[in-house]
């Protein structure tokens, strides 16, 4: 009997897959949520008084519980909006690369996804409101240029990964050229 058609090279080989893809999953799984949570809660590291930058947010233990609870309440009232532009950029994606896209689809799934960034800015900045309110006017002036950094360094990271060759950019050029188009008869 042939090595590669036995049943125990089979069944080895199956094994091995499926291990293989139960890390994969575990993996992208811990990524998709170390990474999300990661994020939301940048802002914690400068309730402790060490934020960068010289301007520490010095809070007392009541204003750590109430700031926290309304973070939560701001990430918990964000995230169904967050979810909705994610699918809606995956299904912009998908709209875009078909060879003939619906650009009248494309541009409707833009306006959506725009409206529902619109609406996390404003409800953002009545959640810096609503933290201010709790804040001495010192610590007040603290949290504004905090913020202000937060979010200066976060555009600015943005902006400058535009300037740089993109990876995939640089993977394209391995890619070997087309053929030529078959000749017409």
């Amino acid at each position: 009997m042939d090595f590669l058609s036995s049943r125990r090279f089979i069944t080895a080989t199956l094994i091995v897959l499926v291990l293989l893809n139960i890390t994969l999953m575990g993996v992208l799984w811990w990524k998709s949520y170390v990474t999300g949570s990661y994020q939301s809660v940048e802002m914690t590291r400068y309730y402790n008084g060490s934020g960068a930058g010289g301007s520490d947010l010095v809070l007392t233990e009541k204003q750590k519980t109430v700031f926290n609870k309304l973070r939560d309440e701001h990430f918990q009232k964000s995230k169904p909006s967050i979810k909705r532009i994610i699918a809606l950029k995956k299904e912009l994606i998908a709209e875009s690369v078909k060879p003939l896209p619906d650009k009248k689809k494309i541009s409707a799934i833009a306006d959506s996804i725009g409206k529902r960034q619109a609406w996390l800015e404003n409800d953002l900045a009545t959640h810096f409101h609503e933290l201010s309110e709790h804040c001495t006017p010192a610590q007040r002036e603290s949290l504004e240029k905090m913020l202000g950094n937060i979010y200066t360094v976060r555009y600015q990271k943005m902006s400058s990964w535009r300037n740089q060759p993109h990876k995939i950019h640089h993977e394209l050029k391995h890619f070997p050229p087309s053929p030529p188009p078959p000749p017409n008869h």
